[in-house]
């Protein structure tokens, strides 16, 4: 008889947890330590051999608990539970998701490295590409969505450090525009540039659709990442990020995350913890109403354009094929441009009342922002406008509240611009 095999949603209230090493205690307690007691000097010498790296560990062997910067129960048990969403080998939880993605970023990556990314991204990881790894020596080029294979590639020949690309940074979709980049295309110019044993990454911010709706390590990708805050965290009360992939390159990340000291602490991983365990009911219901708000939007005559995974235009069959291919939901972020520029978009967000003006998403309650000014701000001004992000475009993230309140806030603010 084959062995049922559990749905993540259901294992992630005990996957990893013992109640009886816990005084029976049916939730993981937060394990509020700085450091953890060796039963013999012999023990602890295994433990540290094992965690520095000086041998492998035995095949039935478990890294034992030594300090909190190295590891503690509460971020062993999120990492080992975050695995099963991305059918990843390991996780590395950290305090934010720019400290996984800067980490990431400076484990992989060396003086006179090419790092290829993808635009529009996160203002805040535009800032460290640009500003940060190129004062180590780092070469950056960018590409845009709906560039060709081809054409990117001539991009990175033209760049005059082809020979030296380490990496490829993507993130889709993209935030706020929620443009695709095609990953399985992505693969084949890592497999293209790769050097023998110098194998070009692909890194991909899956934050935009979390860990449910799309799963960038079974198409190609070796490292996925998260902004934790968001979907995962979900409820606006939690600083975190994440990343995942095959054990050989998680340990470096665990590594470098040691003595970089931007690990989670214990009541971070508590506080995921009891989130993922209403993760799926909440993205479920967050799409629900993001597919009930589209329609109203796309009806408004105050709105210009939107921008929305489940409004692809049927004749726009690249976006079509890739969206279908690699993405499980639309999701529930949209963007929209507003008739009026930023006079209007302002006038708009200043009278929402049940949805807030705030930066962030993926949480439970809906959040409206305006990326121009605000999340992305930092980005160049020309870029901005070339991406799309322009002054009269609204990020949208939808929470779980019910739609026909969300769609009735919408509809007073936007009738106040006519």
């Amino acid at each position: 008889m084959n062995k049922h095999e559990m749905h993540p949603e259901s294992l992630m209230m005990s996957h990893g947890y013992k109640p009886e090493l816990s005084e029976g205690s049916i939730k993981c307690p937060i394990f509020q330590t700085s450091t953890f007691v060796f039963k013999t000097a012999e023990e602890g010498k295994a433990f540290f051999e094992v965690a520095y790296g000086l041998r492998e560990k035995d095949e039935h062997e478990e890294l034992g608990l030594i300090y909190s910067r190295l590891n503690n129960p509460d971020l062993e048990i999120l990492e080992n539970r975050l695995c099963l969403w991305d059918k990843a080998e390991d996780c590395a939880v950290f305090e934010s998701g720019m400290s996984a993605i800067s980490t990431v970023l400076m484990e992989f990556l060396k003086p006179g490295d090419l790092l290829l990314y993808s635009n529009p991204i996160y203002g805040g990881t535009d800032h460290f590409i640009k500003q940060v790894l190129t004062k180590f020596g780092i070469h950056v080029v960018g590409f845009k969505t709906g560039q060709s294979e081809a054409e990117i590639q001539q991009i990175i020949d033209n760049s005059g450090h082809g020979d030296r690309l380490a990496m490829i940074y993507v993130e889709t979709p993209a935030n706020p525009t929620n443009d695709l980049i095609d990953l399985d295309s992505c693969r084949k110019l890592a497999e293209r540039n790769s050097r023998g044993e110098e194998k070009v990454l692909l890194a991909v911010d899956n934050t935009y659709l979390g860990p449910l709706w799309q799963h960038p390590l079974q198409h190609g990708a070796d490292l996925v990442m998260y902004s934790a805050t968001k979907y995962i965290g979900g409820h606006s009360d939690v600083i975190a990020g994440a990343c995942l992939g095959s054990a050989e390159l998680m340990k470096r990340v665990k590594a470098l995350r040691t003595f970089f000291g931007n690990m989670a602490g214990p009541w971070t991983g508590w506080l995921l913890m009891r989130s993922l365990e209403t993760l799926k009911v909440r993205m479920d219901q967050q799409a629900r109403n993001a597919r009930e708000i589209a329609r109203f939007l796309e009806t408004h005559p105050a709105v210009e354009r939107i921008y929305y995974l489940g409004s692809i235009p049927e004749d726009d069959e690249r976006n079509q094929e890739i969206f279908k291919r690699q993405c499980l939901s639309p999701g529930a972020m949209l963007s929209f441009d507003l008739k009026g520029g930023e006079k209007n978009a302002f006038k708009f967000l200043n009278k929402l009342r049940l949805i807030r003006l705030a930066v962030s998403l993926g949480s439970t309650e809906s959040l409206a922002q305006h990326p121009a000014s605000m999340t992305h701000a930092g980005v160049d001004p020309e870029l901005r406008q070339e991406l799309g992000i322009t002054d009269k475009l609204v990020r949208l993230s939808v929470g779980v509240e019910h739609y026909d309140d969300l769609i009735s806030d919408l509809k007073q603010a936007l009738d106040s611009l006519s």
